[in-house]
């Protein structure tokens, strides 16, 4: 055994529990939680599988369940030449994926100071660490008020994210919170759909808050978590900032917080 082969066997793997392919660009997957690990919902981990030098090709991915769960679900794009998208997107139950039990990220709710409305602008698989604090109680004590606005290309693309707010009333943990408080506002760019453009074009024009009869963003009241990619995220704080809106971090909570580490 060389030595690269020696470190890829020497890193922590986990199990595959359950695989589901949304479409032919997107899957989401579940793995066995390590005892060892603890997390904030909204925080990533690292993942990955042996390259074919035997070397770890290991990524960020943002845990998709949220922290109380047992199991850990993720939710990918499909990149065919991809160094790791390509071998991860034909995995199957029962096969082990790396996994180091350390979570980090900046999309916490401790890195916000108080406030009564929550707005999670996300781009595609960047859904994935919302999909965790929607499902987290401390979420739904924090807010009176959720808004998930999700951008994709074709509506296919926003099954994920549909499926989810869809069940979230019957979550015997929180459903009975989440009535009438999570606003819901997915959006396509390239496929006709029943709302069409980009997340930073509706909310710099107002249209997101007359579509859902909201009042325009107030840095009193508004918190913002924003994860997509790098060009998404740079846009989104631009705006944000343009609404008196800060970027905070556990260090120095505000209003606003985005995730550097991952793009989806």
């Amino acid at each position: 055994m060389n030595e690269a082969a020696a470190a890829s066997r020497a890193l922590p793997t986990e199990t595959v529990t359950e695989v589901r392919h949304w479409t032919d660009r997107l899957f989401s997957f579940r793995l066995t939680r390590p005892r060892s690990l603890r997390f904030r919902s909204g925080e990533f981990v690292m993942i990955g599988l042996p390259g074919d030098d035997g070397r770890p090709i290991l990524r960020a991915y943002s845990i998709a369940s949220p922290s109380w769960d047992d199991t850990l679900e993720f939710y990918s794009i499909k990149v065919p030449d991809g160094p790791l998208t390509s071998r991860l997107q034909n995995i199957q139950p029962g096969d082990a994926v790396i996994l180091k039990p350390k979570a980090v990220g900046t999309l916490e709710l401790y890195a916000l100071l108080p406030g009564t409305r929550m707005l999670l602008f996300a781009t595609g698989t960047g859904i994935a660490p919302f999909a965790s604090l929607l499902r987290d109680p401390d979420t739904w004590e924090r807010y009176e008020k959720v808004v998930l606005m999700h951008t994709c290309r074709e509506t296919a693309d926003l099954d994920y994210g549909r499926k989810l707010v869809e069940a979230l009333p019957e979550d015997p943990l929180i459903g009975e919170m989440v009535a009438g408080r999570l606003l819901y506002y997915p959006t396509t760019t390239r496929e006709q759909s029943a709302r069409m453009g980009r997340i930073t074009d509706n909310l710099a024009s107002g249209r997101v808050f007359s579509d859902l009869g909201l009042p325009p963003l107030d840095p009193a009241h508004d918190r913002g978590m924003v994860c997509g990619s790098l060009e998404f995220n740079s846009d989104m704080k631009t705006i944000l900032e343009g609404w008196g809106l800060r970027e905070g971090a556990n260090s120095e909570p505000a209003e606003y917080v985005v995730e550097k580490a991952f793009v989806g």
